[in-house]
């Protein structure tokens, strides 16, 4: 519980705590009931083991009503997400991939970046600028294991979550671990189990300054060697994640009154929210195609 740093994190973590304490709890009700108890009557052991199933009970039923509500919360902020058109690139991968790692090496973000299981605990959201001008988010999410239970899958689903609603997918593997092609089938399965079988992933092979040849891993779509210790192929990666974004983009501009003609092109082949004219030109919220990316990259404005 001390590695999540947000409320409903913690609330998770004890909650998957929980859950696997209390069917165990059976096991230790015989050593406690030799604590005392005569024939015929429940010794003092069996008297407080039920006394704590109900309080586990009662705290699972709490947490799970807390989650429900942050759950909510969680939801209308997704619908906000998707009216303002934010696209939302996802880190996932087996626990211990480096995709902490690679999130700091990629956007600079002081994320905690520890060879422990389920370091993060917490969807984590950072802003990533591509080559072509345009800013995304970067989330790091909690790391997959082999079989891992039902119970935690619902625990974590806030960090699971933002990747089955993210617009593209990157599968961070370890590349010199000798387990990688069955961690990259682990996260295969788990995605399609969280519905995300029609999104965009591509398969990073993390680490590679370990392991030059990484001979015949099973990719799941594109495929890029990076590592987020020297940088090697941290360009490539921003690439391939451009590559794989939806067809248009949103973006605020700044226009001089001599680019007529690409403002015409924005109405015909994109969508033209909103227009206010200034001094220095015509200032443009429109989702563009893009096609049109390289034209108005320059006059982007935040």
């Amino acid at each position: 519980a001390q590695r999540a740093k947000s409320s409903e994190g913690r609330l998770q973590v004890e909650l998957a705590r929980l859950k696997f304490l209390l069917p165990r709890l059976s096991g230790q009700g015989r050593q406690l009931s030799r604590l005392g108890g005569g024939i015929g009557t429940r010794g003092p052991g069996e008297s407080r083991l039920e006394s704590e199933r109900r309080r586990i009970r009662r705290r699972i039923n709490l947490l799970n009503g807390r989650l429900e509500r942050l759950s909510g919360r969680r939801a209308r902020a997704e619908q906000r997400r998707r009216k303002e058109e934010i696209v939302t690139v996802a880190l996932v991968g087996y626990t211990n991939a480096g995709k902490s790692s690679l999130m700091n090496a990629l956007t600079g973000a002081d994320v905690t970046a520890e060879d422990r299981l389920f370091a993060t605990l917490d969807p984590t959201a950072r802003a990533l600028k591509l080559p072509g001008g345009e800013t995304v988010m970067l989330i790091d999410t909690v790391g997959f294991l082999r079989r891992l239970p039902h119970r935690l899958i619902e625990a974590f689903q806030s960090t699971l979550e933002q990747a089955a609603t993210a617009d593209v997918i990157l599968n961070v593997c370890d590349a010199a671990n000798p387990d990688a092609p069955t961690h990259l089938e682990v996260t295969r399965s788990l995605l399609e189990e969280l519905g995300c079988a029609d999104r965009p992933v591509v398969t990073v092979l993390n680490k590679c300054d370990l392991l030059p040849d990484i001979g015949t891993l099973p990719m799941i779509g594109s495929a890029v060697r990076v590592s987020a210790k020297t940088g090697e192929g941290l360009d490539r990666l921003l690439h391939a994640i451009e590559e794989n974004l939806p067809a248009y983009q949103r973006v605020r501009l700044l226009l001089p009154f001599s680019l007529a003609g690409l403002a015409n092109r924005i109405r015909l082949n994109g969508a033209v929210e909103s227009e206010e004219f200034t001094d220095r030109g015509r200032i443009l919220t429109a989702r563009v195609p893009r096609s049109l990316a390289d034209a108005v990259r320059d006059y982007i404005i935040d």
